[in-house]
């Protein structure tokens, strides 16, 4: 058994939010390619992410939120025949275009399909190499590059379709997963740790007291040593007594130093560093079952070395 999944799909290249916009499908394209000349992307057990059910959507976003997304995709289908125009608007950074709707099924379809296969023990852990990422999108609202809320679709699908009790979600991007945060908003099944710049968008996460939630706002210019010492005395100790049956992960790599979406100091050997962490805590208390899908991370170069990173850890490469 290879130990590690990777999910994508050509569909996840297909949605785009116009010229210039970071959120591009480049992403993927960097991704691939360091995989490929590294020889990591040999280790992997690559799978094509299914799309996702409604009713599996459903668990963590309101109907209305999903209906308002499909009714927008088929009325830009119409409005292009009739010569309008290519993208339809949701906020001023976040639009989508004919290909948009798949694309997000695909996204989510790929944690669940992830999650299904690691509960299975097909593999030990998997990373979806997937766009729209997801941890911006609320409960009722798409916002922040995001449509749906990749990891908590797949965090409530391990609770309520595969009856786990306890799950982690771990979230390293360099904006506060507000969606996330949303969602999972005092369910006592669920554990959610992340650090991220403050103040920065959305400008949310710095005053929450909800019991479930380890937040650790930090300054711009943080570097990684700073990162790993508030993980080793906030993040783990929590961890270690929550005891999760399964541990999903936002990995957003924008707190790379490179990145100019962030203004954080991180580098790739951080983000093994932590995705060793969180591995070590998987490994005690979960059976090592890992689900993490791609979020934030718009410098191509940095983008691709710290996935390349993060996948090497996960893989025991």
């Amino acid at each position: 058994m290879n130990a590690t999944g990777y999910f994508t799909h050509k569909d996840c290249w297909k949605h785009e939010m116009g010229p210039g916009h970071p959120e591009c499908p480049e992403r993927l394209d960097a991704i691939e390619d360091r995989l490929l000349i590294t020889g990591v992307g040999d280790a992997l057990d690559r799978r094509e992410a299914p799309l996702a059910a409604l009713g599996d959507i459903e668990l963590a976003h309101d109907r209305m939120l999903i209906a308002a997304i499909r009714g927008l995709s088929d009325r830009l289908v119409d409005d292009i025949k009739a010569g309008g125009p290519a993208y339809a608007q949701i906020d001023p950074d976040t639009s989508l275009n004919v290909h948009t709707w798949n694309a997000a099924l695909r996204a989510a379809g790929a944690t669940i399909a992830a999650t299904n296969a690691v509960l299975a023990g097909e593999m030990e852990n998997a990373f979806c190499a997937v766009r729209p990422p997801g941890h911006h999108a609320e409960r009722g609202k798409a916002m922040g590059f995001c449509f749906f809320n990749n990891i908590a679709i797949a965090a409530k699908y391990a609770l309520e379709r595969h009856g786990l009790k306890r799950v982690a979600i771990v979230d390293f991007d360099v904006h506060h997963g507000n969606g996330t945060e949303d969602i999972i908003r005092g369910d006592q099944r669920v554990l959610m740790v992340s650090f991220f710049q403050h103040p920065l968008y959305p400008f949310s996460g710095a005053e929450s007291r909800e019991s479930n939630m380890v937040n650790l706002p930090v300054p711009a210019y943080t570097k990684g040593m700073d990162v790993r010492e508030l993980i080793e005395m906030m993040w783990i100790p929590r961890l270690e007594e929550f005891k999760p049956e399964m541990i999903f992960i936002c990995a957003g790599f924008d707190a790379h130093r490179e990145d100019d979406l962030g203004r954080m100091g991180l580098v790739e050997q951080d983000y093994a560093w932590i995705t060793q962490r969180v591995k070590d805590v998987a490994r005690r208390h979960s059976k090592g079952r890992i689900v993490s899908s791609l979020e934030g991370g718009y410098n191509l170069s940095a983008l691709a070395r710290s996935v390349e990173a993060h996948i090497r850890v996960l893989a025991d490469l």
